[in-house]
């Protein structure tokens, strides 16, 4: 019985219509109606505690709309970079999911619960370069700060589009329902590092009405179409580690996986724990 209130949440997610519901938040939270963004700001920073001082811009009447709000930038001392070149560090504010090193191509998504990596890459080929490698789980929640950064210096080699459900991505819907990142909707970014290959997953749920990128803006292709990116040449990305990759427009996760034997964590880390974007998760071997 104990089970059952997260088991309905997983269930009624199920039958509601999840992209249309994302699309409707979507249009109110891009609203620039000045009376209604500045409303939704005030009734969220007071829901969440959210600490304005550490934006960039603390005029709550600048931002455009609760979006670029929601997206807004932190001044630079906000969060220091644990800049060591044998560092991985955090992309992300968030709280560790999972954390640990695969099992053959087997993540874990909670407890008596994995999935694989090819069916979150979708691509057999990527998957191959990460078994028995590195993984962790970082759940954005909607008090955290929503921009994504590098967690080491990398060239993006490629990404890929996956269009998919819109689950909530909280810890009573990963509990619940089985293979839950590789069924919602995702963006793989496959990166060349000083660490090997690293892919980072920027994983869409419910409500998240779009993932943006430094290289193409807000992502919104096709909903039922994987599309696959190459860069090189005048297409060319190169992020040095803690620059910017890209953002989420609500609460959601970023998934990374490394190479095998090409870091290790640190070990006081573990399921649970809040981590700041810029602080030292790891280091490369």
């Amino acid at each position: 019985m104990k089970n059952l209130p997260g088991e309905l949440f997983a269930a009624l997610q199920r039958l509601l219509p999840q992209h249309s519901l994302s699309r409707l938040i979507a249009k109110l939270a891009d609203s620039e109606t000045p009376w209604l963004k500045r409303w939704l700001i005030e009734r969220f920073v007071a829901a969440y505690g959210i600490n304005v001082e550490e934006a960039l811009e603390q005029d709550l009447d600048k931002y455009a709309s609760f979006n670029a709000f929601f997206t807004r930038q932190l001044q630079a001392e906000a969060r220091p970079l644990d800049s060591a070149s044998n560092t991985i560090t955090s992309p992300a504010d968030g709280a560790i999911s999972q954390i640990g090193y695969l099992q053959g191509d087997q993540l874990i998504q909670a407890k008596g619960k994995t999935f694989s990596a090819n069916t979150l890459l979708g691509c057999e080929q990527d998957a191959n370069l990460f078994e028995q490698g590195a993984f962790t789980t970082i759940y954005l929640s909607p008090k955290d700060y929503h921009r994504v950064h590098m967690p080491v210096d990398g060239q993006l080699l490629h990404s890929r589009y996956i269009p998919g459900h819109l689950f909530s991505v909280n810890k009573a819907t990963t509990t619940h329902i089985p293979g839950l990142f590789a069924r919602n909707e995702r963006l793989v970014c496959l990166f060349q590092t000083p660490a090997g290959k690293v892919a980072i997953v920027l994983v869409g749920a419910m409500l998240v009405a779009g993932i943006g990128t430094v290289w193409q803006g807000q992502y919104a292709p096709n909903p039922r179409t994987v599309v696959e990116q190459t860069f090189d040449g005048e297409t060319e990305v190169v992020l040095s580690k803690g620059d910017e990759l890209g953002h989420f427009n609500f609460g959601s996760t970023v998934i990374m996986l490394f190479e095998k034997d090409a870091m290790h964590w640190h070990q006081q880390l573990g399921q649970g724990e809040e981590v700041k974007m810029g602080e030292a998760l790891g280091l490369t071997a």
